[in-house]
């Protein structure tokens, strides 16, 4: 098991280091997937977003090139239903009292936790070696969903915050338990922006609007102080904050949230029909795409808590910053 690296995307290098696991585990983390059973999917709490077409896509001053953000283009898209907030701790909870699911991070025995936060104990059962690009990421033993800062610390006055410390594995387990699966990175952003197209936010173009925090993510000097000028140091509540135009929650800020996709900064800037009418992204790939930032986004170093922002890392890396929320494609009767 090799702790990986950072991925290099934009500007400067975001803060996802990558996670490289044993190819058995991969296998076994497969063969889990086929044996949970699926249920009828259930509409409470998805939004239905209706069929047209939609722009995606940005091209201005704040936009990381590297990462093919661009170009601003318009795709055609059949109707999907989105969950209205992140997976929670309770749900997940749910889904491994249900199934004895095992996540990748448990299997393996550990889970990146960001050194401001992590326990004493997590600081003393971090694995040895680092990720160069981001120091303050620990390979802490013990963590994973239930302690997402190491040993000591619990998620039971957290049910309501996002699960993290889910690969893209646990996160597609969970989603088929529940007869969805994850949103298309076209149909996440097209989420995100709440019918405000072209804008740089959920909510408009200022990051605070009347001086009013509008998403969870880092003020102050990063990585050595966070003000929490927002009200939290590491995730809130899956509720916190004004939903968007569609009434989805904390679609930027908070918690990155797992995509269908393969990765690729160039795949969609080929204009034809694959990468114009409901786009799942390129056929193949080693990174699977992530979107929205999370708390640690901090202007200075990882501005990606924006509606086109993209990055990705590997599909079994798991860290104390990524989380979810499902998708469904929509039935004609509904």
């Amino acid at each position: 098991m090799a702790l990986g690296s950072a991925p290099a995307s934009g500007k400067k290098a975001c803060c996802v280091p990558e996670t490289v696991r044993s190819a058995p585990r991969a296998v076994c983390t497969s063969a889990l997937q086929d044996n949970i059973p699926s249920r009828a999917v259930s509409y409470v709490d998805m939004v239905l977003i209706g069929p047209g077409a939609y722009r995606i896509g940005a091209d201005d001053s704040e936009v990381h090139v590297a990462d093919g953000e661009g170009p601003v283009r318009s795709v055609d898209m059949d109707a999907f239903w989105i969950d209205r907030y992140a997976v929670t701790n309770r749900q997940f909870a749910a889904f491994v009292a249900a199934t004895g699911y095992v996540t990748e991070a448990e299997s393996e025995g550990w889970s990146f936790v960001f050194e401001g936060v992590a326990t004493a104990t997590g600081k003393k059962r971090r694995l040895r070696g680092s990720v160069p690009q981001t120091p303050w990421w620990l390979p802490v033993r013990g963590a994973q969903w239930r302690h997402p800062e190491g040993p000591g610390s619990h998620i039971s006055s957290r049910q309501d915050h996002p699960v993290v410390h889910v690969s893209w594995h646990d996160a597609v387990a969970y989603a088929n338990w529940v007869g969805k699966r994850l949103p298309t990175e076209a149909e996440w952003e097209i989420a995100a922006r709440g019918r405000m197209e072209n804008f740089r936010y959920p909510w408009g173009n200022e990051l605070l609007p009347d001086g009013e925090h509008q998403c969870n993510i880092w003020q102050g000097r990063f990585p050595e102080e966070n003000t929490r000028e927002d009200g939290y140091v590491t995730t809130a509540p899956v509720t916190a904050f004004p939903p968007n135009g569609y009434g989805l929650y904390n679609m930027v800020g908070n918690t990155w949230e797992w995509c269908a996709d393969f990765w690729s900064p160039d795949w969609h800037q080929d204009e034809n029909a694959l990468t114009r009418h409901n786009p799942a992204g390129p056929p193949e790939g080693t990174g699977r795409v992530i979107r929205g930032g999370s708390h640690m986004c901090h202007h200075s170093y990882c501005n990606r808590y924006r509606n086109s922002a993209r990055t990705h890392t590997t599909p079994d890396s798991s860290l104390g910053h990524i989380g979810f929320r499902c998708a469904s494609s929509a039935v004609a009767e509904l």
